[in-house]
């Protein structure tokens, strides 16, 4: 019975975040095609043959594309676009990490777009009871958005038994209006024949080519299904899918293209499906789930973050944990703080879900093709798959992500064009801060003296030894710390344990304590200590030290001091950088987290020494 009741919560958690972007798609996704920037004629033909390429869409790639066979490709049970580049390892070039660099950042502008157009979306159903509410539908949507970010830093884990019983409701809620509406007109189960998509764009040209910007809001959570694949795993994910998931999706399209049909006027089809008594409990449903929709999105977002500052590719943020218990679940404020002012502007800036829907598929098909790519070398490269197997399988695959991403590409001035200027601006950050830290590593290196060497200084001077254990945090796990070298030559004094702390960051996701910590024994009461963090992971050095501890090495945890060297970093060194990514490197330099607060350290049991470098 424990064991059904564990599989029972992990389905309702994965319909609460894994599903929740996708489960609110049906908000908007047809809407947007007969009402949105590029609107279509609502006649019998072309409301088919959007249904046919809705219902083929969540056929090819939600559940053969992702569900079969992206799912497959976890490193160490994580998914995502990270996890995708891992798994190529050290058989990936420069342009594939620029290409996974372009998918990540890519998802922010995903974690802009989503919460404001599905907030504002789910609000706006108020306007079809009665115009009175059009004025109230923004400020609204802004104090919801607000106190959303808000209630963040208190984590998810008292929301998460919650989400999948909203979202129980809600796609129940969906099943039943679409069943509504293929009673009311059953011919739409017609569009199941791929025909009909044929002669969509056969009828309407290039409009039909354009229309695919708005068809694919249907899958805009396949992502977030491959991104939280570490939360719940392949089984629960694949059997929500299945059971509750496409066919409430598939049958509420269907109501939704039943409503068009029978009056082609219906500017809100998914509303128009509710009964008027349900009317305002519905809203309050949609926007409950919506809320949850863009919980999995901001969720996603921070984890991003942590892999990315973990990889080397952002500089240090502030990282909460909000879970004793559950490693995954944290809050990052200053991304938080971010994506709340992002997400307000959005939607004052395009005051409706039609013009933000202009600027959400891109971020999604962007990903959606990045996703493909990758996997083909994964499948080449990890899984040994022919290439008389994987070049069909991924070109079907793109045939879809590339038919998408053209059809956005049109819609770049309406909106394309924030999450493009989002992700560009994060990939010049995220190169530009990977550039700076070679250069820097690499003058630190150069001011460290080989071990030898300072050995024989050290016999030659005879330093008074003080009690306690010393801890130099050091970014070289072969040389020596700066900071341990001035303070050392400043003062010629030393503890009688010095431990070198190196915190390497590995590419699986998590790393368990067993093997966390490789301990050497230098000379003098020096030791190294590298500790190894999965990009999954926070560095939490006092812990580790404790491990080192366990190693043999005499440290006391009770009477540690830890050492860090301050770097004052300037621009006039003579590195390669160019002259705007030093500027931005130091930027980003002053802006990261402290280091004790990035590692855990005690605040009391911190010495910081002063050094200046030059890049």
């Amino acid at each position: 019975m424990g064991a059904q009741a564990g599989r029972g919560r992990l389905l309702l958690a994965a319909l609460g975040v894994v599903f929740g972007d996708i489960g609110t798609s049906p908000l908007y996704a047809i809407r947007e095609a007969f009402f949105g920037v590029h609107p279509l004629p609502p006649d019998r033909e072309n409301v088919l043959g959007i249904l046919s390429l809705i219902f083929w869409s969540l056929i090819v790639v939600v559940s053969l594309k992702y569900l079969v066979f992206v799912l497959r490709a976890d490193n160490r049970g994580e998914g995502g676009i990270f996890a995708l580049l891992s798994l190529l390892g050290a058989r990936r070039a420069g342009a594939v990490t620029l290409l996974a660099l372009v998918g990540a950042s890519l998802l922010y502008g995903d974690g802009i777009i989503t919460p404001a157009i599905s907030v504002l979306s789910a609000v706006e159903g108020l306007e079809v009871a009665t115009s009175t509410f059009r004025p109230v539908v923004l400020p609204l949507t802004v104090a919801i958005l607000l106190l959303f970010f808000a209630v963040q830093r208190w984590g998810t884990g008292r929301l998460a038994m919650a989400y999948g019983w909203v979202m129980q409701g809600w796609f129940a809620s969906l099943f039943l209006l679409g069943l509504r509406g293929v009673l009311l007109e059953p011919a739409v189960l017609e569009a199941a024949n791929p025909a009909h998509a044929l002669i969509f764009f056969e009828r309407n040209g290039f409009d039909g080519f354009v229309a695919l910007g708005a068809v694919v809001l249907c899958v805009t959570g396949a992502e977030a299904i491959y991104a939280d694949l570490g939360h719940f795993g392949r089984s629960p994910i694949r059997w929500a899918w299945g059971l509750v998931v496409l066919p409430a999706l598939l049958l509420n399209y269907a109501g939704q293209a039943a409503i068009l049909l029978r009056d082609p006027g219906a500017s809100h089809p998914f509303f128009a499906l509710v009964p008027a008594p349900l009317l305002y409990p519905m809203v309050v449903l949609a926007t409950t789930a919506a809320v949850v929709a863009s919980q999995a999105v901001v969720s996603g977002a921070f984890s991003i973050t942590r892999q990315a500052v973990q990889l080397g590719f952002l500089p240090r943020v502030r990282i909460v944990h909000t879970s004793r218990v559950i490693r995954g679940r944290i809050f990052v404020p200053t991304i938080n703080r971010l994506l709340a002012v992002a997400c307000v502007g959005a939607v004052l800036v395009f005051r409706d879900s039609d013009g933000l829907a202009a600027a959400y598929g891109l971020a999604v098909t962007g990903n959606m093709v990045i996703t493909s790519l990758l996997y083909y070398l994964v499948a080449r490269r990890s899984f040994a798959w022919s290439a008389a197997f994987a070049l069909p399988l991924v070109g079907l695959f793109l045939v879809f992500d590339l038919g998408f991403l053209s059809a956005n590409l049109v819609k770049l001035v309406h909106g394309g064009w924030v999450p493009a200027l989002v992700a560009t601006g994060l990939v010049l950050v995220m190169r530009s801060w990977e550039e700076g830290r070679r250069v820097l590593g690499a003058e630190v290196a150069r001011r460290s003296p080989p071990l030898d060497v300072f050995l024989e200084e050290l016999r030659e001077r005879k330093p008074v030894r003080i009690p306690g254990t010393a801890v130099f945090l050091s970014s070289n796990p072969t040389g020596l710390p700066p900071a341990f070298v001035h303070h050392f030559r400043s003062i010629g004094v030393l503890h009688e344990s010095v431990v070198f702390f190196t915190a390497v960051s590995v590419e699986r996701p998590a790393v368990p304590n067993s093997e966390r910590v490789d301990v050497q024994k230098l000379d003098a009461g020096m030791y190294r200590a590298i500790a190894y963090y999965g990009y999954m992971e926070t560095p939490d050095v006092p812990r580790d030290v404790e491990l080192v501890r366990q190693a043999g090495l005499p440290v006391d945890p009770a009477g540690v001091h830890y050492f860090l060297g301050r770097q004052v970093v300037v621009s006039t060194g003579t590195s390669d950088l160019a002259a705007w990514r030093k500027r931005l490197f130091l930027f980003l330099s002053r802006n990261a987290a402290t280091a004790p607060s990035f590692f855990r350290l005690p605040a009391e049991r911190v010495i910081e020494i002063g050094l200046e470098i030059e890049i």
